[in-house]
């Protein structure tokens, strides 16, 4: 018997996502009422969320530079993602992004797979540090799909919290997807089990929020919001409409994914290169603790994507770049100009960034 439908595909074509999440109304709370909020205990950061607003236009400008400069390289390695991904055995390939960040390189890998004769299935849910994967949607997904096909996709790591919550929530709750893959672009922290590489570099659907990611809000977990069997929630930024790129980024992506898969090997994300990886990622975080006098590492966000988020979604006291002029940089020196946020340069730099969060009163 045919089960009923799930979930929904935001701004996407349906056959690319389905979304396992709930849609919700909440009230928006400012970034630094719900950064005090953060540090001080009161609130977990998925029961609040900050308004996203249309990217202003010398953004938007820095955006499409950086598209133009890095589409290839994403193109590249999506397709040595997808090489990798083809080969494994079983009935199907069943893709299951982290929402955000993961959907829309779940999205690129489900059409380069229809590329490769390999049809996948693609499922976006929500994991949240601290509270992890979402057991009602896995749930869900298992009860329609064997473990063994099941591949996690994200965008990238940073200090591995994301990759280490996975890990953990399906040890502790859902055993038989232990051996289910991480799979990412960039894998910075050295967790993922299949990666195109550990370059930090500027994936550009991290630039943006819910105007690329099918406008779809970051995730949320907030009791008197989600019932218990529910879905964790989300909300649906119809206000962002007008600005949504999300198809459009897919679709011109893709040329460079197809042009790609005629050349590229699969990607081999082998030990020694993993433990490099996490290596070269503890030392940096405890010397950026050392550094800047924080105590708490969760305000060390490594690498251009989890310093992209930090200065959208934060309130960061110091952005690090290893190059002011470095063209992979220039959104993080827009938005920091925007917000007056300090500079500091600093050649020796593993990564090409790295924001630090402002410590907020007692926090």
């Amino acid at each position: 018997m045919t089960q009923p439908p799930i979930g929904f595909s935001g701004s996407y074509d349906p056959a690319d996502v389905t979304f396992l999440l709930k849609p919700v109304v909440m009230d928006f709370i400012g970034v630094e009422e719900k950064e005090a909020a953060i540090q001080s205990g009161r609130r977990h950061y998925s029961e609040m969320l900050a308004p996203e607003s249309p990217p202003p236009p010398d953004y938007m400008a820095t955006f499409r530079e950086c598209f133009a400069v890095n589409r290839r390289r994403v193109g590249r390695d999506v397709a040595r993602l997808a090489k990798a991904i083809a080969v494994r055995d079983g009935a199907e390939v069943v893709l299951v992004s982290l929402a955000r960040a993961g959907t829309p390189i779940g999205v690129l890998l489900r059409r380069a797979l229809a590329a490769l004769g390999r049809p996948a299935i693609h499922y976006s849910v929500s994991i949240i540090r601290d509270r992890g994967i979402d057991l009602a949607a896995m749930r869900a997904i298992l009860a329609r799909h064997a473990a063994a096909d099941l591949v996690f996709v994200d965008g990238w790591t940073g200090k591995g919290a994301i990759g280490t919550e996975l890990a953990k929530s399906l040890a502790v709750h859902l055993p038989e997807l232990v051996g289910a893959p991480l799979c990412v672009l960039s894998d910075l922290a050295g967790v993922a089990d299949i990666a195109a590489s550990d370059e930090d570099y500027v994936i550009p659907s991290a630039i943006l929020n819910g105007v690329i990611s099918g406008l779809v809000s970051r995730t949320i977990l907030s009791a008197d919001l989600i019932g218990p069997g529910e879905f964790h929630g989300c909300m649906v930024l119809t206000s962002l409409a007008g600005e949504d790129l999300s198809r459009w980024y897919i679709d011109e992506q893709m040329t460079d994914v197809l042009a790609a898969l005629d050349h590229v090997a699969a990607a081999a994300w082998e030990d020694a290169g993993r433990s490099r990886a996490a290596a070269v990622s503890s030392a940096f975080v405890a010397a950026m603790l050392a550094r800047t006098g924080a105590t708490d590492r969760n305000r060390i966000k490594p690498g251009i994507g989890e310093a992209t988020r930090a200065l959208l979604r934060r309130v960061p006291d110091r952005l690090f770049v290893r190059d002011r002029a470095g063209q992979d940089v220039r959104h993080l020196m827009t938005l920091a100009t925007d917000r007056g946020i300090a500079v500091e340069v600093d050649p020796e730099l593993p990564y090409r960034a790295c924001a630090v969060i402002k410590t907020m009163g007692a926090g």
